[in-house]
């Protein structure tokens, strides 16, 4: 082999020798970090349910989560029933099974669409709020004067707007069921035509409480992943002006990411559990 066909073997093994070790070492500083972040969480629930009690404080936030998410919640929601009911009909009306599209689109707005599309909204209106908040706080050193009045500021500023998250998304993800069904049944029975009773009596069929439960349960798992999330990189933040929008960036991106993904692993854990417990799923 000569001197360059060597030197090009090298450089090559060199590379993807640093390609796999970036790799590694990206992993396992996620992994540390989502350590670190669900110690931060416990920290701040724990926190709330100590003396002084800061429950004005979690109502103050689910206000600002919850009221305030109301309007884009329900524009969202009942241009997504509508969209999705449309194309469900034109696939059903090939195999001439249209009467299905009620109940097909209650199954994936319960459990899948309503509690991940919320997650997302509120992720990206309430959360970047949240991180923005408190990383101005961090840099101004408004956190530190708190820690200097001998304040807690994890119980103060964080535990509570975590707390308000975990009260406020399932409410949330209930309405945004209930308004995308309500755009589903006036684009079906008033636009395409559809049977009134017969929409209403094949969601009445097909449609179980546990659907409706499913969703709740990981909306109030997305409201802890956002609220922890986004309060962890603006408690920590610095660098300034700058560290406050790369806080702000990065509170809302990993919490956006993390709940699609959550969403497939819980998907599959309570499909698990309502076989064992003799559901269908």
């Amino acid at each position: 082999m000569s001197t360059n066909e060597q030197y090009a073997v090298n450089k090559t093994s060199n590379g993807f020798v640093q390609f796999i070790s970036s790799i590694i070492e990206f992993i396992s500083g996620l992994i540390c970090e989502c350590g670190i972040t669900v110690l931060f969480l416990f920290k701040s629930i724990k926190s709330v349910f100590q003396r002084p009690y800061r429950f004005q404080e979690v109502l103050k936030h689910i206000e600002f989560i919850g009221v305030q998410s109301l309007l884009i919640i329900a524009l969202t929601s009942a241009f997504t029933g509508m969209a999705m009911s449309f194309q469900i009909y034109l696939g059903f009306k090939l195999v001439n099974a249209t009467n299905l599209v009620g109940p097909t689109v209650g199954l994936g707005i319960m459990r899948e669409l309503g509690p991940v599309l919320t997650g997302l909204i509120v992720a990206a209106r309430a959360g970047g709020a949240m991180a923005a908040r408190l990383g101005t706080m961090r840099v101004t050193e408004q956190i530190d004067a708190l820690e200097v009045m001998g304040i807690d500021p994890v119980q103060y500023l964080v535990g509570p707007r975590v707390l308000a998250a975990l009260i406020s998304m399932p409410l949330l993800c209930g309405f945004f069921d209930f308004v995308a069904m309500s755009g589903s049944y006036l684009l079906c029975v008033h636009a395409l035509g559809l049977d009134e009773g017969i929409f209403f009596d094949k969601i009445q069929l097909w449609l179980n409480p546990r659907d409706i439960n499913e969703g709740l349960i990981k909306a109030a798992v997305f409201g802890l992943i956002f609220g922890a999330v986004c309060t962890y990189k603006g408690y920590n933040t610095t660098g300034g002006a700058k560290g406050v929008g790369e806080s702000t960036n990065k509170g809302v991106v990993n919490s956006m990411v993390l709940i699609i993904a959550i969403n497939f692993v819980m998907t599959n854990i309570i499909r698990f559990v309502n076989t064992l417990m003799g559901g269908t799923g």
